[in-house]
């Protein structure tokens, strides 16, 4: 079974910056790919980014490309969404998944993610 915690929500002014950080434990965390995803109230579950097992390779939806960054330290089992020049529209539950399997074309569905971490929430202020 695997576990993933979500940490470094908050309240931030439009503009500003936040940096998520997902801890993994429980399977081999350096094989599988990572995912963030973000839900607004009313909403359905969206993708935001993902990165491959090395972290070499990123994909993001185009309404954060050039704000936000995904990164991953597999030395600590960590994934990272650093995000910038936030805005009121980022506002959402942010939740970090892992890909069910070793899959080398990053995904973008939820159902390619077997393993779910429990939010974490972003407020962007205007």
């Amino acid at each position: 079974q695997v576990q993933l915690v979500e940490s470094g929500g908050g309240l931030v002014q439009a503009g500003g910056s936040l940096r998520l950080s997902c801890a993994a434990s429980g399977r081999t965390f350096s094989a599988y790919p990572m995912g963030w995803f973000r839900q607004a109230p009313g909403k359905e579950r969206e993708f935001v980014a993902a990165n491959n097992s090395s972290g070499g390779r990123t994909y993001y939806t185009e309404s954060v490309k050039g704000r936000f960054t995904i990164s991953r330290d597999n030395a600590k089992n960590t994934v990272y969404l650093q995000m910038n020049s936030l805005k009121p529209e980022d506002t959402a539950l942010y939740y970090c998944a892992a890909d069910k399997s070793t899959n080398i074309i990053l995904q973008t569905t939820t159902r390619a993610y077997a393993y779910w971490g429990q939010g974490t929430q972003v407020t962007v202020s205007s």
